[in-house]
């Protein structure tokens, strides 16, 4: 039941105040300098970490002011909305894992956006001999947007858990979007990397290309429209999204995309005002797991992060890996990512549209059958065939056929982890799908809209196997992102979460790993060096991990692509004696912030 209170003034007396700060009154020009970033807090009273600053210290001022765990959660991803536009945003979607103190429960909130009613399988075929769209093109297109689920998430959120109106929770993000935040080097690069898709759309170009040229270091980027946006949603709630003034707005757009003058046209989008308004974020039971002794809690399908997470750690559960040298240690985690991944794609989609045999995947049996593949002195073979979830288990069974197709979600998503005083903790990642989405942003509301609809597997890998994930009217696409909550004999451990597209499973596994079994605390688990490997013929591998354990891996038969970065996650840990670590990531993405309402000495 939601535990509703008055707090309005109280927040936007910390708000006004706080804010001064970081939008000061400062000669026209002048560069600003940005709001620190700290990747590892510890104290009481409540703990916060984004990748962003304002959206932290937006989270923490409710916290201090008497909200609980889901109110900040709320109030700071609509701060990163503003901060975070390319990546966060109410024309995208997301996924809400949320534990109760008061009850002890574990549940989750399904904010994924769904496929237009008039989408079916072929959508994203170029003819009837099955050839794909290119990928931008469907990127860069009114066709790749889904009906938006962040702002029915937030409210259904505030309404199960938090004791805040929706009104009261998008007050930070309201204030920061109107009196604007410090551009600093990663949202200049950004934009750098956007500059292109965003002049193709002239609504985008003329917020995020101000004067028509990229945002300096230092100077202060405001958007009043989205500020105006905010209000509206304050003012007459999240029914002038999906049946009111806005949602008419938003199928126009993407309906019929802006362009600017002389930009090449792009395919028309599906979306109808009937889509908005059938639209739902509802409640699911959340995937559940044990591992050495604990209870990992995350999201279930149409997200494969909860099941695939589980799978992996069902398979590592029958390894020691506490006791295995580094090299040993990482060999057995690629390959229990690799096996879990190949039932991932080849099982897993939206419920509502095909069987997901999710208690098989999880179970025990299965699990000991997938360890069989897993050689210790040497890596399989990539993809390697996907099991057979079939309830039927016994001594390494000859593998299944088929591996499936991965998708082609995007890298930048961004995810926030709180926990309050009481012990309540909420995970939640959220998304726009490409790093600044479609491109397309909603005329006079400051928003981007989302391409979630290209998570959506084209075409089949395997003509001859079902493909759980290809388009369908109201369909939710596969998803990767991987809210986790871990709890001890019932008790709330850590919560972590992580962008990086299909990245975010191993990210979250990885992490959880370093922290269980390798001992190290959660702000240096999530510092060590990644690498990614999704029953792909090569790994993705982070230079620190290449420089630390490439020797060892690759007499071992890996093999590795080096990458800059993988993923950006944020967690918070319970420790001895009512303290909280709220960590981040100290260079991922430009490191992240981590914050406590009580601050330890020192």
């Amino acid at each position: 039941m939601p535990r509703r209170r008055t707090a309005l003034a109280a927040l936007t007396g910390l708000t006004t105040g706080v804010l001064a700060a970081v939008a000061p009154a400062v000669p026209a020009g002048a560069a600003v300098p940005a709001p620190e970033k700290v990747p590892r807090a510890v104290g009481t009273g409540g703990a916060v970490a984004t990748v962003d600053p304002d959206a932290t210290r937006v989270g923490l001022e409710v916290l201090a002011a008497g909200g609980n765990a889901a109110d900040a959660a709320v109030a700071a991803a609509a701060a990163l909305g503003v901060s975070e536009p390319y990546s966060a945003s109410v024309g995208g979607g997301g996924f809400f894992v949320y534990y109760d103190a008061a009850t002890g429960e574990v549940s989750t909130v399904d904010g994924r956006e769904t496929a237009p009613q008039a989408m079916d399988a072929d959508a994203f075929l170029l003819d009837d001999a099955g050839a794909p769209l290119p990928f931008q093109e469907a990127v860069q297109s009114g066709l790749s947007v889904g009906t938006p689920g962040t702002p029915l998430t937030w409210q259904r959120v505030l309404d199960e858990f938090g004791t805040l109106s929706l009104a009261e929770a998008l007050q930070g993000g309201t204030r920061l979007a109107d009196e604007g935040f410090v551009v600093d080097e990663t949202f200049r690069q950004q934009t750098a990397d956007n500059e292109a898709k965003f002049r193709r759309f002239a609504p985008s170009a003329e917020l995020f290309l101000p004067g028509g040229a990229l945002p300096e270091v230092g100077s202060v980027f405001r958007n009043p429209d989205l500020a105006g946006t905010y209000e509206l949603l304050a003012a007459k709630g999240v029914d002038a999204f999906y049946t009111g003034e806005l949602a008419g707005e938003v199928v126009r757009t993407a309906q019929d995309p802006p362009v600017a003058a002389g930009a090449a046209p792009v395919r028309p989008g599906l979306l109808e005002e009937s889509d908005l308004a059938a639209y739902d974020a509802p409640l699911r039971e959340p995937t559940a797991v044990e591992y050495r002794g604990l209870e990992v809690y995350g999201m279930a399908p149409p997200s494969s992060g909860g099941s695939t997470v589980g799978e992996a750690v069902d398979v590592l559960e029958r390894s020691d890996l506490a006791a295995l040298p580094d090299g040993a240690f990482l060999h057995t985690y690629l390959e229990a990512s690799a096996l879990a991944f190949a039932d991932r794609n080849v099982y897993v989609g939206d419920p509502a549209y095909t069987r997901v045999p999710l208690a098989e995947l999880l179970s025990a049996g299965f699990a000991a059958e997938r360890a069989c593949g897993i050689d210790p002195a040497r890596a399989a073979a990539k993809p390697v065939p996907a099991g057979v979830p079939d309830g039927e288990y016994g001594p390494c069974p000859a593998p299944g056929t088929g591996t499936g197709g991965e998708g082609t979600e995007g890298p930048s998503t961004t995810h926030v982890t709180v926990a309050d005083a009481q012990g309540d903790v909420a995970s939640y990642t959220l998304t726009i799908e490409q790093a600044g989405g479609s491109g397309i942003t909603v005329p006079g509301r400051g928003f981007l809209l989302d391409n979630e609809l290209t998570d959506f597997t084209f075409a089949p890998a395997d003509p001859a196997r079902p493909e759980p994930n290809l388009p369908a009217p109201g369909k939710r696409p596969r998803s990767s992102m991987a809210p986790t909550i871990v709890l001890r004999d019932g008790a709330p451990l850590l919560a972590l979460g992580s962008p990086g597209g299909a990245t975010i499973i191993t990210t979250v596994l990885q992490t959880l790993l370093n922290r269980v079994d390798r001992g190290m605390d959660l702000a240096d688990a999530i510092a060590a060096p990644r690498a990614s490997q999704r029953n792909s013929a090569t790994a993705d591998a982070e230079p620190a991990f290449l420089d630390a354990y490439g020797d060892q891996l690759t007499a071992l038969g890996h093999t590795f692509a080096p990458v800059p970065e993988i993923g950006a996650a944020t967690g918070v840990e319970f420790l001895p004696g009512g303290r909280l670590l709220a960590a981040a990531e100290p260079q991922r993405r430009g490191g992240g912030s981590a914050g406590v309402v009580d601050p330890e000495d020192g």
